[in-house]
């Protein structure tokens, strides 16, 4: 068997999200069909990680194995590319060692999350519209209080199977780009929907609702129902997985 790290984007309005569904179209779904059909091998994808329905992703990697190694794998991305609906794109292939493993070598995931407050078509399912001007300085000293921390159960999903809520964060800051404000967050790892709650609570400060204090004690709280309503998902992006360089060397366009 022969290992290989794909490294690749999309744009997930169309998608149940990355892992297979038995209801509903998914990343993985149509990437795993691709590769079979073009290699005439049934293959199995692990992603990095799992992204909700209609989340984006502008940089994931998963693994694969096949039953023999390949000759030139970037022609495999390139016909992966041609064939694969126009919202997925692959960036590379790269053969790894036997035991390299997307999602349990990767030590840290970036995170962002675009919000715009004007009606924009350009933006339409690609940021979340609000209808309020935030104060993003009350938001920011929110998000300093998140380093502080390593439970995350406050932003958690209700009734979740994660084995433990403990996250390091990096860190996390809203900042303006052009027509946009994006918050990016950094992590060795992520629970399920915490950065669409965490952002949800964090504009609940924004509009004054909440203050940074707040904040911090929705956090100590360890309480779901203590924290703000998630954000929606066509405002958040997968943006980095990031690896030791002894497992695998990024190779594709972020």
């Amino acid at each position: 068997m022969a290992r290989y790290f794909i490294e690749m984007a999309y744009n997930g309005t169309n998608y149940h999200g990355w892992q297979r569904q038995p209801n509903g179209i998914s990343v993985q779904e149509q990437l795993e069909k691709a590769i079979s059909v073009i290699l005439r091998e049934s293959v199995s994808v692990t992603g990095a990680g799992r992204t909700d329905t209609g989340v984006h992703a502008r940089y994931m990697v998963a693994h694969f194995d096949l039953q023999q190694e390949l000759k030139e794998p970037q022609k495999l991305a390139i016909h992966l590319s041609r064939y694969l609906p126009n919202d997925i794109a692959i960036y590379s292939v790269v053969k790894v060692n036997d035991d390299a493993h997307s999602r349990f070598n990767a030590i840290a995931r970036r995170y962002e999350y675009h919000i715009t407050t004007e009606k924009n078509p350009f933006l339409n399912g690609l940021a979340t519209r609000i209808k309020f001007q935030p104060n993003f300085d009350l938001m920011n000293e929110a998000a300093l209080s998140l380093m502080e921390y390593d439970d995350f159960t406050s932003f958690s999903k209700l009734h979740g199977n994660a084995k433990t809520n403990l996250c390091r964060i990096d860190f996390a800051k809203w900042e303006t780009h052009s027509n946009r404000y994006v918050f990016n967050i950094q992590a060795d790892r992520f629970l399920r929907n915490m950065v669409r709650a965490i952002v949800g609570t964090l504009l609940d400060v924004g509009r004054g609702k909440i203050t940074p204090d707040d904040f911090r004690k929705i956090i100590e709280s360890k309480n779901r129902g203590k924290a703000g309503t998630s954000a929606p998902a066509e405002g958040l992006y997968l943006v980095d997985v990031i690896y030791p360089d002894k497992v695998f060397v990024k190779r594709g366009l972020n």
